[in-house]
């Protein structure tokens, strides 16, 4: 197996070279597809990296509303997900149509949209967000009444942290609500010693119980940078392989088995060459939503 995946990584680094491609992988990715990107991060991570590349073609390993942002911010570029049916249940949570009936029940809200969205409704957003800016963004709107879609969980944790008065959307990510506070308290009587580092994305009840709530690219700093070596992680499980190449020589525990998305795993090193050579499929969003898309995600962007 492991002479065939030699062979298969030894392919696209060839194919790549000839086609002046990045591979952009996300951190819930297969750990195999994380070491061949180029870059690997959360979702605000590789849209920045998206946004600034020089290549001619990106391979986004991760699901169909990243691939649209790369294509929102790189219209010249030829935007390839491996596989076209990794999508994402939030995503499907919302569509624009019902976010225009909602601007119209609430005149005058500021609508913040997390990136986990379709590109038409960022078309019908006033500024975008990740889980790592989400408080930031959220307070660059000062006064304004505020709609948050589609997540309200990682709604309601930036409006605990800012203190606003927010309307959320009932949208949420299968996969951090399987994370629940008995997994916490679980894990915690086993490693009485670990730091608890929680996703935004979790149930209000399960990310209160944590040390440190935190995005992927959060966590991944903070597990660096501090000298706690055990921690229980309450996210998707993809993220462990990282945290335990980045640092040898600590612990990381899963908070549940079950935080596995189903979607992200369907991108394998099989796929993404197969996707090079062909260079198929191709994720393009239709200029004129992609025009009205990217206020949103460059507002979210100069936010940083």
């Amino acid at each position: 197996m492991q002479d065939i995946n030699s062979e298969i990584i030894r392919k696209i680094i060839q194919q790549k070279n000839q086609r002046n491609a990045v591979i952009l992988v996300h951190n819930y990715q297969l750990g195999e597809v994380q070491d061949i990107g180029d870059f690997v991060g959360d979702s605000l991570e590789l849209s920045q990296q998206a946004a600034k590349t020089r290549a001619d073609v990106i391979v986004f390993c991760g699901v169909h509303f990243m691939a649209e942002t790369a294509s929102i911010l790189c219209p010249d570029k030829i935007v390839l997900l491996p596989d076209i049916n990794a999508g994402c249940p939030m995503a499907n949570m919302i569509d624009a149509r019902q976010l225009i009936a909602k601007k119209k029940e609430l005149p005058g809200y500021a609508v913040v949209t997390y990136v986990n969205s379709t590109a038409e409704v960022k078309a019908e957003s006033d500024i975008c967000c990740t889980s790592a800016n989400a408080e930031r963004v959220v307070n660059s709107l000062g006064n304004q009444n505020i709609l948050f879609v589609p997540d309200q969980y990682l709604g309601a944790y930036a409006a605990a942290r800012t203190g606003k008065k927010m309307e959320f959307w009932p949208g949420y990510c299968p996969t951090h609500a399987r994370i629940r506070p008995e997994d916490i308290i679980r894990n915690k009587k086993a490693h009485p010693q670990a730091l608890v580092m929680a996703h935004p994305e979790c149930r209000p009840e399960t990310s209160i119980l944590a040390d440190q709530v935190l995005s992927t690219g959060g966590m991944l700093r903070y597990a660096s940078s501090t000298e706690k070596k055990e921690f229980i992680v309450a996210t998707e499980v993809g993220i462990i392989h990282r945290l335990r190449k980045e640092n040898p020589d600590k612990v990381f525990i899963a908070a549940s088995e079950q935080a596995v998305c189903p979607r992200m795993k369907l991108i394998t090193l099989e796929k993404v060459l197969e996707s090079l050579e062909s260079l198929s499929p191709v994720v393009k969003v239709p200029e004129s939503i992609r025009v009205r898309a990217i206020k949103a995600v460059d507002r979210m962007l100069e936010i940083g």
